[in-house]
C-alpha cells in the first residue's frame, strides 16, 4: 500500500495544500489564488497576503484530504514550505504543519520553496534523467543550474538584479495593464512584431542574467513616444527576454551536452517559452522537462515531491525550524 503525504504552500499569493504518495503521484491538488486580493495594488502586499492565508489554510487543507479520500491518520508526513518567501506567508503554513503533525503524531519536513519548483518536472513524468540543465524562472528568481540528483545543484548563474517575472510585472504595471504581468504581455506579445530594437543584456557573459535595464529601456521608450503601440513594445520586451534565455541555455547546453533540459517556475506556464525552449531541445536531442501548466506556478504538489525526497534522504526536520524569507539553495 503507498504511503501518502501532505504538503502545504504559502510562500506568497497562493495558499495550496496537495496529497502526494511515495510513487510521487498527485492525489488531489488545490491552490486559492490571491490574485484579485493585490491586483489593485499592482502587486503583492505582504500584510494582506499573510491574513488571507490565515483565512484560507484551514479549509484548503480539508479540501486537498477529501479529494484524496485520506485522513490524518493515514499519511506519512507534512511538508511545508520553509523559505524563501514573505516571512507572514511562511508563518501561517508552518504553523499549520506543525501543528497538524503534532496532532497527528508523524514528522514535518520543511521544503525549500526553490527546490519545490525544480522537483516539479516530477509531475509530468516521474522518470526524470540526470544530470539536468535546469532552468529556474519566476517572478522572485532567475537561476541556472544543473541538477545532477534530487537535492543535488550547481549553480551556473543567476540575475544580478530583477528577476525575468519582476520585470514582466513592473514592465506590465507601467503599461497600465495590470497585475500578474506575464500572461497579458504574452498574450500582447503574439499580435505583435519585434521591431523597436531593445537590448538583449548581458547575452554574451557567461550564465549571469539581468532584466534591470531592459526594464529601463521600455520605460524610456514609452515616455518618449506617446503614440507607443502596446503590441509592438510587448512583442519587443518579450523578445529580447526570450532572446537572453534561450542564449544562455544554449550555451549550457554546448558545455555539458546533459540529456536533459528542465525549466521551471512561474514564467515556464509562458507559451513562448515553451516553444522556443522545445526548439532549442530537438536541436540538441535532449528531453525537455517542463511541468504541466498548473503546475509551474506555486502550487502544493511540488513541495510535496521535494518533501519526499528530502523525507527519504534524511527524515524529518528538527521542530524548531522556522521561515526563512531569504533562504537559497544548498549547492553541492
Amino acid at each position: 500500500m503507498s504511503r501518502t503525504l501532505l504538503a502545504i504552500e504559502t510562500s506568497c499569493d497562493e495558499t495550496a495544500a496537495a496529497v502526494v504518495d511515495d510513487a510521487l503521484s498527485v492525489r488531489s491538488s488545490v491552490v486559492a489564488s490571491q490574485i484579485d486580493l493585490h491586483a489593485a495594488f499592482g502587486g503583492v502586499v505582504p500584510e494582506l497576503a499573510s491574513r488571507a492565508h490565515l483565512e484560507t489554510v484551514t479549509p484548503i487543507v480539508a479540501r486537498a484530504l477529501e479529494e484524496a479520500g485520506v485522513s490524518g491518520r493515514d499519511l506519512t508526513a507534512v511538508a511545508v514550505t520553509s523559505g524563501p518567501g514573505l516571512v507572514g506567508a511562511l508563518l501561517v503554513g508552518i504553523a499549520t504543519a506543525k501543528a497538524l503533525a503534532l496532532g497527528w503524531d508523524i514528522p514535518v519536513v520543511g521544503v525549500n520553496h526553490l527546490e519545490g519548483h525544480l522537483a516539479s518536472v516530477y509531475l509530468a513524468d516521474p522518470e526524470v534523467p540526470f544530470p539536468q540543465t535546469a532552468l529556474l524562472v519566476s517572478g522572485g528568481h532567475c537561476m541556472l543550474t544543473r541538477c545532477t540528483g534530487p537535492g543535488h545543484y550547481e549553480l551556473l548563474g543567476e540575475t544580478v538584479d530583477d528577476s525575468i517575472g519582476e520585470a514582466y510585472d513592473k514592465v506590465a504595471r507601467f503599461l497600465g495593464l495590470g497585475y500578474p504581468g506575464g500572461p497579458v504581455l504574452d498574450r500582447l506579445a503574439a499580435t505583435g512584431e519585434d521591431v523597436l530594437g531593445f537590448p538583449r543584456p548581458m547575452l554574451a557573459e557567461g550564465y549571469t542574467f539581468s532584466f534591470s535595464g531592459l526594464k529601463t529601456a521600455v520605460v524610456n521608450h514609452v515616455r518618449a513616444d506617446p503614440g507607443f503601440s502596446e503590441s509592438e513594445v510587448a512583442a519587443s520586451f518579450v523578445a529580447a527576454c526570450m532572446d537572453v534565455l534561450i542564449a544562455k541555455l544554449r550555451r549550457a547546453l554546448e558545455e555539458f551536452r546533459d540529456p536533459a533540459l528542465a525549466i521551471v517556475g512561474g514564467v515556464a506556464a509562458s507559451p513562448i517559452l515553451r516553444a522556443r525552449a522545445q526548439v532549442l531541445a530537438d536541436e540538441f536531442g535532449t528531453r525537455l522537462l517542463i511541468p504541466p501548466h498548473a503546475m509551474a506556478t506555486d502550487n502544493a504538489a511540488m513541495i510535496g515531491v521535494a518533501g519526499w525526497h528530502k523525507l527519504e534522504a534524511s527524515g524529518g526536520s528538527a521542530p524548531a525550524f522556522g521561515p526563512e524569507p531569504d533562504m537559497r539553495l544548498r549547492f553541492v
